[in-house]
């Protein structure tokens, strides 16, 4: 094995929680993201910076990075509009992710705008991002499928790919949005962005929707993918695609990856003892396995 670690972006504060129906208050959000820290993760989405209206959970942003501890990791605010990377950079975020929708329908209902509007407001996020020195990435939601068109041609991915390579990304994120799609999909899909943009880190994030999320992290792996993004306990999901639910667990990811002998720099037993939190803060079982059935061997 030419490589062997894989950096885990972790996605529960925001893309996790935005999708439940419990609202977390501002300090368990806080806690969850220490903890998370705690565990080895270095590179956390921490907030949204959509409308509170649209997206109610993620209402206290600024309160949330006004409470965290600097210097433990790297916070990631999600932006999808210009006023969303004003609150962003005023919120002193460590890095900024914008989302770009393959599918017009879905990034009309998603973004309110259509997807050429969605990349010149990208494009003016990855200037202002850069002259504000944060490191900032683009992910193209629903690239292996559409909640309302269907499926999405692997040729449009690219040239979604292509188009927003051109204001240079420090990242693209390729999403399942709705956790439809399979390993082949991930090796055709992944191979073919990165033979359009090889020079752009790229990074996968799938939706566990459909059961098949953990055998695409692997495809990805195999493909070259070396940043995958996951979600303590598997909560989540996208309130904007119905039936969109669950990601990646995060210990389930990493007890894989570490069973295989990939270095994520993580702490399995921490994450477990979070993932079984997150439950009494949602007052429901968690979605992950690792939780339930326990580490192996028993003495990890």
């Amino acid at each position: 094995m030419p490589e062997t670690k894989v950096e885990i972006v972790e996605v529960s504060p925001r893309d996790g929680l935005q999708n439940e129906g419990t609202m977390l208050s501002t300090a368990a959000k806080v806690e969850l993201i220490r903890r998370a820290a705690a565990s080895g993760l270095k590179r956390i989405e921490a907030v949204s910076f959509a409308h509170p209206k649209r997206v109610p959970q993620m209402a206290d942003a600024e309160a949330v990075m006004a409470s965290l501890p600097r210097g433990d990791a790297s916070y990631i605010g999600l932006v999808m509009n210009r006023k969303g990377l004003d609150r962003a950079l005023a919120a002193g975020v460590s890095e900024i992710n914008f989302v770009v929708v393959a599918s017009e329908t879905f990034n009309r209902r998603n973004q309110g705008a259509s997807t050429d509007e969605s990349i010149a407001v990208w494009a003016e996020v990855a200037r202002e991002s850069r002259a504000a020195k944060v490191p900032v990435s683009v992910t193209i939601a629903a690239s292996f499928g559409c909640p309302f068109e269907g499926e999405v041609p692997t040729a449009r991915v690219v040239e979604v790919a292509r188009r927003v390579a051109e204001y240079q990304p420090d990242e693209l994120g390729l999403a399942d949005t709705i956790g439809v799609a399979t390993p082949r999909d991930v090796a055709e899909r992944v191979g073919a962005v990165l033979a359009a943009v090889p020079s752009i880190p790229l990074r996968c994030h799938f939706h566990n929707t459909r059961n098949t999320g953990i055998a695409n992290a692997y495809a990805a792996f195999e493909a070259g993918v070396r940043v995958l993004d996951a979600s303590l306990g598997g909560i989540g999901g996208c309130p904007f695609a119905p039936g969109a639910t669950g990601n990646i667990p995060t210990e389930d990811l990493a007890y894989m990856l570490n069973r295989m002998g990939v270095d994520t720099g993580l702490d399995l037993k921490k994450l477990v003892e979070t993932a079984l939190w997150i439950e009494t803060q949602l007052f429901k079982p968690v979605p992950g396995a690792l939780s339930r059935a326990g580490l192996f061997p028993r003495a990890a």
